[in-house]
C-alpha cells in the first residue's frame, strides 16, 4: 500500500465521517523493520511519529533515527525505567505499571504521558483493563503527579466488519465520557474503520512497507 495511499485512506475515512484529516495523527510502527526500510518508506514522507512494540529495538533505531518515538506494545514494568525515552506509552494496562512508572517519572523529574488500554474485546491472551475496572483505574492514574493521561487504546478481536467497528465506537464513547481527548486504535487491516470511529492515533506497520 504505501505511506502515501494510507494517507489517502485515512483523509477518504475522514470524509466519511464528517472529520479533519488533520484530526488524526498516522504512527508508523516500525517492528522488524531496518533503519533503512523506515526512512524509505516513512521519514522521508515527514516527521511522523515512530512506534515500537519492544523496548529494546526501539533504544538501537533511537540511536539512529531522528523521530518522536511512540511505545505502542506491552511494557514490562522491570523495563519502566526506560519509559522517559517514549514521547506518549499507548499501553498502560495496569495499576501496578502506573505505579512502576509513576516511581520513574518522580525519580527523573519528568510527567509521562501515557494512554489507558483496554480490553474490549474481553480476549484473555490481551494485555488491558476491562471495560468495568476502567473508571476506577483512571482515577487512580490520574491521581499520580507524574502520569499524564492523554486518551485510551484498544486493540479489537480479529475478525470483519461487525467484529471490529463496535470495539472502537465502544472507545470513542468511553473517552468521551472520561474527557479523554486521544483514542488509539485502528491497525493495517482496520484502520479506516476505526477512523470513521473517532480515532486520533492510527498504528499501521505492515501496509506502510508492502506495496
Amino acid at each position: 500500500m504505501g505511506l502515501p495511499r494510507v494517507l489517502e485512506a485515512i483523509g477518504a475515512a475522514c470524509r466519511r465521517a464528517g472529520r479533519r484529516p488533520e484530526e488524526v495523527r498516522l504512527v508508523a510502527v516500525t517492528k522488524g523493520r531496518s533503519v533503512e526500510e523506515i526512512w524509505e518508506r516513512v521519514l522521508r514522507h515527514g516527521p511522523f511519529p515512530l512506534g515500537e512494540s519492544r523496548v529494546q529495538e526501539a533504544l538501537r533505531k533511537m540511536e539512529l533515527l531522528q523521530a518522536e518515538w511512540h511505545l505502542v506494545g506491552p511494557l514490562q514494568r522491570n523495563k519502566a525505567k526506560l519509559a522517559p525515552r517514549f514521547a506518549l506509552i499507548h499501553s498502560l494496562d495496569s495499576l501496578r505499571l502506573a505505579e512502576a512508572l509513576e516511581r520513574v517519572g518522580a525519580r527523573e523529574g519528568v510527567r509521562l504521558r501515557v494512554l489507558l488500554e483496554v480490553n474490549l474485546g474481553r480476549e484473555p491472551q490481551k494485555h488491558g483493563f476491562l471495560e468495568e475496572e476502567l473508571l476506577d483505574a483512571y482515577e487512580r492514574v490520574r491521581a499520580m503527579p507524574h502520569l499524564e493521561v492523554l486518551g485510551l487504546m484498544t486493540v479489537p478481536p480479529v475478525g470483519p466488519e461487525g467484529v471490529v467497528r463496535p470495539i472502537f465506537r465502544r472507545l470513542s464513547q468511553l473517552a468521551d465520557r472520561l474527557g479523554l481527548p486521544e483514542r488509539s486504535m485502528g491497525m493495517s487491516d482496520d484502520f479506516p474503520i476505526a477512523v470513521e470511529e473517532g480515532a486520533t492515533l492510527v498504528r499501521v506497520g505492515r501496509a506502510l512497507f508492502v506495496d
